[in-house]
Order: structure tokens, then C-alpha cells, then sequence
């Protein structure tokens, strides 16, 4: 993944509706039909946050009759969870500046 990519997952999940999607989906797949329920907004509203959230990359969708079924990208969460542990923090005298 390049800080494009990162890029998009930062900001997918810089909505507190979309990252209480991205919980919700740490559980398992889930219908669009039962995120739907979870909130009190319109079915267009639930697509355009599903939108995002699967052009990051960090969640993926699939097709079954009329609804839509997402789940977490294990490799995509992986890959953003390793590059989020690598950002430290330096104090007092730690920091290496080149």
C-alpha cells in the first residue's frame, strides 16, 4: 500500500458513522439490510458510506439477491493496522533528526 491508499482509509474512517460500520463488520458480514437497521438514516446514505468505505479498501462487498453483504478486508485492516503501529512518538532526547 502506498499514503494514497492510507490516505483513503483515513479518511473512510473519519466519519463516525463509517467507523461504527467498520466495528460492526469486525464481528462478520454483514447484510445491508441489518446495518441499515443500527441507524436511523436513509438506505441512499447507508450506499454512499458503503461507497467509501469499499473504495478504501478496507471493506469489501458482495452481491446476494437485491442486497449487498460487506465484510472487513483482513489483508487492507492488516496492512493499515501495521503502518498505524510504526508511527511513534519521540521525547526528550530520542528523536534522530537527519
Amino acid at each position: 500500500m502506498n499514503n494514497n491508499d492510507f490516505t483513503l482509509i483515513f479518511k473512510a474512517l473519519g466519519d463516525s458513522t463509517r467507523l461504527e460500520i467498520v466495528q460492526m463488520l469486525a464481528g462478520g458480514e454483514m447484510c445491508a439490510c441489518k446495518i441499515l437497521e443500527k441507524f436511523e438514516i436513509t438506505q441512499p446514505t447507508l450506499s454512499h458510506h458503503m461507497k467509501i468505505l469499499c473504495e478504501s479498501g478496507l471493506v469489501k462487498a458482495r452481491k446476494e439477491g437485491k442486497w449487498s453483504h460487506y465484510s472487513l478486508s483482513c489483508e487492507k485492516l492488516s496492512e493499515f493496522q501495521n503502518f498505524v503501529s510504526e508511527i511513534r512518538c519521540c521525547t526528550g532526547g530520542e528523536c534522530k533528526c537527519e
